[in-house]
């Protein structure tokens, strides 16, 4: 029975031909970021909406648009858009054409995709007779404007969904030109699952007056997923998700990794150790990226490997789990990678596997969603996460050299060594530089500053000054290291 305070989607000032439809569809009750976005924009008002991943936005922006197109009635004239949906991959764009469709039922709006590594001249076919709905990345968008396939000077509503998204994989520029192009008699609306200051400035530029609706605080996750953190080391991860996939409960499972390398060499395993498994990337053709997601959506899949390119682009029914066999470097897209399990309700689960080095990346992790996830080195408390309970041995954290404590006496003998008097525990240590616990002081002069936040932060309550058993070098080392992976990482996750 439906709860009384819950309105219909008819109740939100939907039309009949439009709420039938979804009630075929088995679409009865909508969800929060609904019920609050959708009347405001069918009185025309821009919105602001900020909603987690999973949370229905996809209706909450795109049933207005059907209604306002029904009741303009006519056709787009020839190589104009009437709505523009700029999204910041191909598969979350190719999710948001289908959900329309959906959504339309028997109404029939003419809709083209328009996206990198597809035929660019079926687009252009497609614009040049005028459609209802384009929906888009900005890269090819900005092309098709700039050859004049496209005009916007028709477009009455324009969307920019997962804006946050949009902006770190840097189509700042590209979005703000192509709301240029559309004017201001339009009606927009912005939606991100984070409101960072890049966001909030945006929002200035694009919206005119919004209505701001929230249907979670920002970067949180649904109280439905259950997460839980395994400590293994690097090498111990196959051996450790092995065990995990043995357990008939992970039905449908995404495994995330961090690069694209990555994802190959992991499917690779998983073939190897049995297992039915697809990667998706950037290094993938669009074609081959489509295949591998209507295999894992049909079941003929069981595990889908990706980065974080598909972290926001799917919306495949009944995944059970998700995995990241490896943290993200920014802690924003672990939300939205689990965001793929526990969708609209549903329970699900979400594992991550955590070796010694990604210590850092899960303290961010817990600090962006304001918790602490359980953890544990073995599986036996499995039960509560879905999976078989059983020991793994091998599941330990790596654990950095220059955290490991010095045995007593094992420099003993040697010069400088703790069997002399002011040895510090390692050979040539002066008297003075080594600390009360004595691991020796460093000379961190000349260190980048973010170097030495990173350190400390890498470090917890150890000071930059005084990281134990390291030196300015290895810190060094360690943060170019760290860099390249976030620039290499941020290429990975480019559409």
């Amino acid at each position: 029975m439906k709860d009384i305070m819950t309105p219909t989607f008819s109740e939100l000032g939907l039309p009949a031909t439009i709420t039938d439809g979804l009630a075929a569809a088995g679409f009865e009750t909508p969800t929060p970021i609904q019920a609050q976005a959708i009347p405001h924009q069918l009185k025309g008002r821009d919105i602001l909406g900020i909603a987690q991943t999973g949370s229905g936005k996809t209706a909450a922006f795109g049933l207005p648009i059907i209604a306002g197109l029904l009741a303009m009635g006519g056709r787009p004239k020839p190589m104009t858009t009437r709505a523009l949906i700029l999204a910041p991959t191909r598969e979350l764009a190719v999710q948001i054409e289908e959900s329309l469709r959906k959504f339309a039922g028997a109404n029939r709006i003419a809709t083209v995709l328009v996206l990198g590594g597809m035929s660019r001249a079926n687009q252009v076919n497609k614009l040049a007779k005028g459609v209802d709905v384009t929906i888009a990345t900005p890269g090819r968008l900005q092309d098709l404007i700039e050859d004049g396939k496209l005009k916007l000077n028709e477009t009455r509503w324009f969307v920019l969904d997962e804006a946050d998204r949009m902006l770190d994989m840097g189509f700042i520029a590209p979005v703000k030109a192509i709301a240029r192009a559309i004017g201001p008699n339009r009606q927009t609306a912005l939606f991100s699952a984070t409101m960072a200051p890049e966001v909030a400035e945006l929002t200035k530029s694009l919206l005119k007056d919004p209505v701001r609706v929230e249907a979670s605080a920002p970067a949180t996750t649904v109280t439905t997923l259950d997460q839980r953190v395994i400590l293994a080391g690097s090498k111990a991860k196959r051996g450790v998700l092995n065990t995990l996939l043995a357990d008939p409960e992970l039905k449908r499972v995404i495994l995330f990794t961090r690069t694209k390398h990555g994802a190959d060499r992991v499917t690779k395993n998983l073939a190897i150790d049995g297992h039915d498994a697809a990667a998706i990337h950037g290094n993938k053709s669009q074609n081959a990226r489509q295949a591998a997601l209507k295999g894992f959506a049909s079941g003929q899949v069981r595990i889908l490997v990706a980065t974080d390119i598909a972290a926001r682009g799917i919306d495949v029914p009944g995944i059970s789990h998700v995995i990241n066999y490896e943290l993200p470097d920014e802690a924003e897209n672990y939300v939205h990678r689990i965001g793929r399990t526990a969708r609209n309700g549903a329970s699900g689960f979400a594992i991550t596997l955590c070796d010694g080095t990604e210590r850092s990346k899960l303290r961010d992790v817990e600090k962006l969603i304001r918790r602490t996830l359980p953890v544990t080195g073995d599986l036996q408390a499995a039960n509560d996460t879905g999976v078989t309970p059983g020991t793994v041995n091998e599941a330990r954290p790596d654990r950095p050299r220059n955290e490991r404590p010095m045995r007593v006496g094992q420099n003993s003998g040697r010069p400088g060594g703790n069997g002399r008097p002011g040895g510090s525990g390692r050979p040539g240590a002066k008297p003075g530089q080594h600390r009360a616990d004595g691991a020796p002081r460093q000379n961190f002069a000349g260190l980048a500053p973010e170097a030495k936040a990173w350190w400390s932060k890498l470090d917890g309550e150890a000071k930059a000054a005084e990281a134990p058993r390291g030196t300015a070098a290895k810190v060094k080392g360690r943060w170019d290291k760290r860099q390249k992976d976030v620039a290499r990482t941020k290429r990975d996750t480019a559409a």
